[in-house]
């Protein structure tokens, strides 16, 4: 069983009080690379209720993403924002994704994003 990276946990603690997205982290996670801007959660899930709200196939589903939350504190997980999980020389998808990471599930990681020119 891993320890809990406590500076990690630091950081997500700072991005959810201070509700900023402007923190750039570089994970891996279960072997996958993701790179990105962190969100406060309650952002995070905001804007994936308005993507899904938007889709004629899965709007039902926004709902879930709205409701409202169990406070964690500490913070258990990372919510990514305009990221892309870095895969050979392209980052997918190439517009960013929005992605939720267990801060348990992170083996390594670094401040910053990588990008492809």
């Amino acid at each position: 069983m891993s320890k809990t990276d406590e500076l990690l946990v630091d950081i997500a603690a700072m991005v959810e009080s201070g509700q900023s997205n402007q923190m750039s982290l570089t994970v891996v996670a279960g072997g996958a690379v993701i790179t990105g801007r962190l969100a406060p959660e309650a952002v995070w899930r905001q804007r994936v209720s308005e993507v899904l709200t938007d889709s004629a196939r899965l709007g039902e589903f926004s709902g879930i993403f709205t409701a409202p939350t169990k406070k964690h504190d500490p913070p258990t997980h990372l919510h990514f924002h305009v990221a892309r999980i870095l895969q050979g020389t392209v980052g997918i998808p190439e517009t960013g994704g929005m992605y939720r990471v267990s801060i348990d599930d992170v083996s390594a990681w670094t401040v910053g994003d990588f990008s492809y020119d």
